[in-house]
């Protein structure tokens, strides 16, 4: 029997369509399942036919590959991945790679990468986005790990990736250990930040405008025409279009609470970690958590009161605004988005290319959009780049867009409409844009009680001062610290 070019572990949604995408482009794949019933459906189903090995134990399934053995495993992340890779390791030879395609945390992929990397073998932490169909059709695939292991995926992950325009897979090396691992975090954490910020926008036409689903659908179609061409502004404009069996709108019948999957929480963590004022992504998670208080936002509205929504003035130019208010609170997601992935790139000793990296995001994957080639030349013009508003692009784009900006978060504010991302995405606008903030108040304070030391305005940075304010302190501070 002909051995497999890949085996992959996991035959949810994502694993069987994976198979079925390289299997479409050449490539012979083993396919393992902790539940064999699975692994004899999907051969006697979807996979059968075609160049598909289906395997019921994990010593079949290693010695069903070719050398070296290309093991990918898409389970759930988390301890199923140490548990397979435990069980798996002692099968497998030096120079055999093992690759974990789920959504593992970054600091697993680092601990994991030493772990097989010690034991001979070659390790790669891979995000994969793009969804179901992505995953079918091509996906967005951002490896890291064990370098070595490159040369021997390369042909079947950018065979299987999703291709631009040019033909140019959005696949590529990303670095060492768990970079590529941190880019997919990062990635899904601007997901979650671009999706809140549509859902901002659609509630503010909703329960300001008073625009219903066809109304609603018409600004998305106009929308998805420009600038903010984009996947889920595409997909936006596919929901409200959708009607039920009874010809009512769908979106109307969904409710309220938001689920996820906790890649959002580790990319603010992350930030949190590394001193990275991530703003509009933390509103973006912490929104999430809110509606999941169904119950308690009930009870709320029953006691709590505030303004009742009324809208005065021209319509179609407040549609305007909130188009311009999201393109511009976009800019400053992914502006916060890349100075994170310069942080971590610095902390971790990572060689990450921030335009390549736009790049793998452009097809495939969830946040793809036109947007990103904009990013693309920006570090193009610019590799020390240091935020992305500082580009003659991107600052002309958000100047132009500030004043449709604030006249929709005022209106919101005003009419009791919470819009948290966009409000955060102005608010880190007009703070970054500030030479001098409060923080010499802050500083003073916390000199104050708790000797904590400040720097002056007309001494050296670095020199650190302490005054004894009640005139009872003495002389000695606290250490000093920075994230």
């Amino acid at each position: 029997m002909s051995k497999a070019d890949i085996g992959l572990v996991g035959l949810a949604v994502m694993g069987e369509n994976l198979v079925l995408n390289m299997e479409r482009n050449g490539f012979t794949a083993a396919v393992y399942n902790r539940t064999t019933d699975k692994v004899d459906s999907f051969v006697e189903g979807r996979g059968k036919g075609k160049n598909i090995i289906g395997t019921r134990t994990v010593e079949d399934f290693v010695a069903a590959l070719k050398r070296p053995r290309k093991v990918m495993i898409m389970v759930k992340a988390g301890a199923p991945v140490d548990v397979f890779i435990d069980q798996v390791l002692p099968l497998l030879e030096k120079g055999d790679i093992i690759i974990d395609g789920g959504n593992s945390h970054f600091p697993d992929t680092i601990r994991r990468t030493d772990k097989v990397e010690a034991a001979g073998l070659l390790y790669i932490g891979t995000g994969v986005s793009g969804g179901e169909e992505g995953a079918l059709w091509g996906p967005a695939i951002m490896p890291g790990g064990s370098s070595a292991a490159w040369e021997h995926v390369k042909p079947i992950f950018q065979s299987v990736a999703a291709k631009v325009d040019d033909g140019a897979p959005c696949c590529d090396w990303v670095g060492e250990n768990g970079a590529g691992h941190f880019v997919k975090m990062v990635h899904n954490g601007i997901e979650y930040g671009d999706m809140q910020l549509i859902c901002e926008a659609y509630q503010i036409m909703k329960n300001l405008l008073g625009l219903n689903a066809d109304e609603l659908h018409a600004v998305f179609k106009e929308w998805n025409e420009g600038v903010l061409s984009s996947y889920l502004i595409e997909i936006t404009r596919d929901i409200f279009a959708y009607k039920d069996d009874d010809g009512q709108p769908m979106i109307d019948k969904i409710l309220d609470t938001a689920g996820q999957k906790g890649t959002g929480k580790w990319t603010a963590v992350s930030a949190l970690d590394l001193g990275i004022p991530l703003t509009l992504i933390g509103e973006a998670v912490f929104a999430r958590c809110l509606s999941y208080q169904k119950e308690e936002r009930l009870q709320a509205s029953q006691i709590l009161s505030g303004p009742t929504a009324k809208f005065e003035g021209d319509q179609e130019a407040f549609i305007n605004d909130i188009h311009d208010a999201l393109y511009a609170s976009k800019i400053v997601s992914y502006a916060q988005g890349f100075l994170l992935l310069k942080a971590a790139a610095a902390e971790y000793d990572w060689d990450l290319n921030y335009g390549g990296i736009a790049m793998l995001w452009r097809g495939g994957c969830i946040i793809r959009s036109v947007f990103l080639g904009e990013i693309k030349a920006a570090f193009n013009n610019n590799p020390a780049l240091g935020n992305l508003l500082l580009d003659p692009f991107f600052k002309e784009k958000v100047e132009s867009a500030q004043a449709g900006w604030r006249r929709v978060v005022g209106a919101a504010v005003a009419n009791g409409i919470p819009v948290p991302a966009f409000t955060a995405a102005l608010a880190y606008f007009d703070g970054y844009r500030t030479a001098r903030l409060p923080a010499n108040l802050l500083q003073a304070q916390r000199d104050y009680f708790g000797a904590h030391t400040y720097e002056r305005i007309d001494k050296p940075r670095g020199d650190f001062f302490h005054t004894n304010w009640t005139g009872r302190g003495g002389d000695t501070t606290s250490s000093t610290y920075s994230v």
